[in-house]
Formats: C-alpha cells, structure tokens, sequence
C-alpha cells in the first residue's frame, strides 16, 4: 500500500473539507434565516471566483485589491439579490421560494457563461512559491491559504453569532421569526444579511478554488457537492455543516485512494459522498447535529 500517496490525500481532504465547511454553512445560513435551500449557492462560487479574476486579469489589479473589491462586491449582489428577488416572495410557499433559487441558479449559469464565456482560465502567479512541505508532504500554497481562510470565517462566524447584535437577532429569527418581529428586530434586514454573508463566504470560496484549480462553469458543481455534507451534519447546524464538510472532503480523497489503488472504477471519488448522503437519510435523517421536529399526527 503506497502510505505517502494515503497521507497526502488525507492531508488534502482535510484542507478541502474545511472549504466545504465553510460553503455548506452558507447553506445552513440561509437554511436558519429564511428556510429556504439555496440551489444557486453554486453558482455563487463561480460568480466570485469569475469577478476576481476579471479584476486581475482585464483591470490589472493586485490580488489583494482585487480580492478586496470581489468581497464589496459580492456583498452588494447579496443584497441586490434578496431586495429585488428574493424579499416580494415573502409569505409565499417555501417551494415557491426554492423553484425561485433553481430558476435563479440556471439564470445566473447562463449570464456568467455569455459575459465569460464556456473556457476554464487560471489566475496568474500569485504566490512566490507553488508548494510548501510540510512533514515531508507537499501541499499546495493555496491550500494553505484556503485553510487559513477557512479558520478565519469559522472563527469569524463563531464570534458574530456569539457577540455581535446582529448575530443576536439573526439567531432570533431562525428561533422564530414572529417572535423576533414582535421583539424590534427587522427581519427583512435579518434576511438581507443572511444572503449577502452567504454570497460573500460563497464567493471567497469560489476565489481560492480558482486558485487551486481554474475558474470556470464546473465550480458551480461545488453547491452540489457540499449538499451532502450539509444534510450529513444537520441542515440547521452550523457545526454540523462543518463537520459533514471535513468528513465528505476527506471521503472523497479515501474514495480517489482506495478506487485508484484496488478498484479502479474511475468515478467512486465523484459517486462517495452521495453514497453517504443516502445512507445517512436512512439512519439519520436530521443528520449528526440536526434538530428533529416533532410533530402530532
């Protein structure tokens, strides 16, 4: 058994898993707030890592700033999005909303590919160094700063639902929105804050992908991807949302190992984390963390 290639891919599915973490708390972010399931979270991915890459590339920007202005303007889609679409569907159905997020998701893949076209483009040399090593292993540079972002959005997270009175009043209104209507909280403000850090993590994410790989269409497959990480850790749980990332991120990579190395099917790595969501709606349908409703018959 080739011990190196195992740990290598553990280490990278640990990294990867943190950035699904983090996109699958976007998920349970708005999931909280509005009850909604977001199927355009994809597509948020790629509109950032697109956004950031036109500022670098045509407007000949640093990184920094360009990455500075991807997240200013990420935040203003976030918004646009929940003001213009998204707020007069309030009341409505929950599927009507969702149908909304589908139709949004086919729109939103369609414009980006009209403005960027169909091609994957790389980022230009950002980092000095490709690789650094690290216990004998070579792990790539954006890695690292993927997972140094993701620790900070974790952290950031912790801390503004923990301290900060707008996380206060968002964790109100994922308890009840009524209630916290009745108690002075704005939960059309609420709802708008909720897309727009979901758009921005979203996007941050999108960013560091490119980086790692390129920035094209296909990244929208993440959303889907990191689906089954959000219904593993609970689709109401932050933590959870996580923790089924990191898991679903290393079982894709175990996946890659064992299919290479003994089975040689050559698509488990895509197939293994839906595997595991249909186990997991077997066994425990609100996930590792998840709240379950109970409801009288």
């Amino acid at each position: 058994m080739n011990w190196a290639l195992l740990s290598q891919l553990v280490v990278n599915g640990l990294i990867v898993g943190m950035l699904y973490g983090v996109v699958a708390m976007c998920f349970v972010l708005i999931y909280k707030s509005t009850q909604v399931v977001n199927f355009a979270q994809g597509e948020f991915l790629v509109l950032g890592g697109w956004v950031c890459l036109w500022f670098v590339t045509d407007m000949q920007m640093p990184f920094v700033l360009a990455f500075l202005f991807t997240l200013v303007f990420m935040t203003l889609f976030g918004i646009l999005l929940q003001v213009v679409i998204l707020r007069p569907l309030i009341g409505e159905p929950i599927i009507s909303v969702i149908m909304v997020t589908i139709g949004l998701s086919i729109f939103l893949q369609a414009l980006m590919n009209w403005i960027f076209g169909n091609s994957a483009e790389r980022f230009p040399p950002v980092f000095e160094t490709e690789s650094i090593a690290i216990f004998g292993l070579n792990v790539e540079t954006a890695y690292i700063m993927s997972l140094a972002m993701s620790v900070v959005i974790m952290g950031a997270f912790y801390a503004f639902f923990r301290f900060s009175k707008c996380g206060l009043a968002m964790r109100a209104t994922a308890f009840d929105q009524q209630v916290a209507q009745s108690l002075g909280i704005s939960v059309k403000q609420v709802f708008a804050m909720a897309w727009a850090i979901s758009a921005v993590v979203s996007g941050i994410a999108g960013i560091v992908i490119g980086l790692v790989n390129s920035v094209s269409s296909s990244l929208a497959i993440i959303g889907i991807k990191v689906f089954p990480a959000v219904i593993l850790g609970g689709l109401d749980s932050i933590i959870g949302g996580v923790v089924g990332g990191i898991i679903i991120g290393v079982l894709e990579n175990l996946a890659e190992f064992i299919d290479g190395q003994f089975l040689n099917w050559g698509n488990l790595f895509t197939i293994a984390p839906f595997y595991v969501l249909i186990v997991i709606l077997m066994i425990k349908p609100y996930g590792l963390f998840g709240t379950k409703d109970i409801e009288r018959i």
